[in-house]
């Protein structure tokens, strides 16, 4: 920790939904290492989007795609050269119930199911993911009727795990645990069905002299924010 409590700062950060289990892990490691303090704010990159737009006081965005910043540099919100992809998402077939979900998704193909959960594709990522991947499997209008649309992946979680949903598309972040897979069944999506879910961080604007907003742009490259990374799915 840094030894003088003067030099520490505090930095307001957005974060998507499906990394919140990560980035609260690694916020614990940030503060120990540094002395800097993180408010964290989770919902759907889209929805984090519109409220940067809209004048939400965030200095640091963790998008769970690569446009979203793109956008936000585009807009003369964020700074271009702070942009770089922090970890790369994987998507997964899930359902709370053990031996619901075979393998190799055939589930999708069955009745056994009467919904499926996915996160808004307008403002989420991982729901952009999984239409890919229905329309990759040529299952989006035999499906269509089934689908259950959350705002964000956090919700798809949780009309999962209630059984709201039978099953649903999620981050595979949120069911693995020490770097396993946690309860339930699951499939794990092969990347060749949707486009690369490459999550993106971004310095905005507010966040330019904030030395725990730059300070933690640098963390999340470190070995040890990566090693966390790493036991909830995700690569680099």
């Amino acid at each position: 920790m840094l030894g003088n409590s003067a030099s520490a700062a505090e930095v307001s950060v957005a974060v998507a939904s499906n990394f919140s289990a990560p980035m609260k892990l690694i916020a614990a490691q940030f503060e120990r290492h540094t002395g800097h303090r993180l408010v964290l704010a989770f919902g759907s990159t889209g929805g984090l989007y519109a409220q940067i737009r809209n004048g939400a006081p965030f200095q640091v965005l963790l998008a769970a795609d690569d446009e979203t910043p793109t956008r936000l540099i585009k807009d003369g919100a964020a700074v271009a050269a702070s942009r770089y992809t922090y970890a790369i998402g994987r998507l997964v077939l899930w359902s709370a119930q053990t031996g619901m979900v075979d393998s190799r998704g055939e589930i999708l193909r069955t009745d056994r199911f009467a919904r499926l959960a996915i996160a808004n594709p307008k403002l989420a990522p991982y729901g952009l993911a999984a239409q890919q991947t229905l329309q990759a499997l040529g299952l989006s209008q035999a499906l269509s009727a089934r689908l259950v649309h959350a705002e964000n992946i956090a919700q798809a979680y949780q009309f999962v795990a209630t059984g709201n949903a039978q099953i649903g598309f999620l981050a595979l972040a949120q069911v693995m645990q020490d770097g396993k897979l946690g309860v339930g069944s699951s499939w794990v999506v092969p990347g060749n069905l949707h486009e690369p879910i490459r999550q993106d961080v971004v310095l905005l604007n507010a966040g330019v002299s904030n030395p725990a907003a730059l300070a933690l742009l640098e963390y999340l490259r470190s070995d040890s924010a990566r090693a966390v990374m790493r036991t909830f799915g995700y690569e680099h």
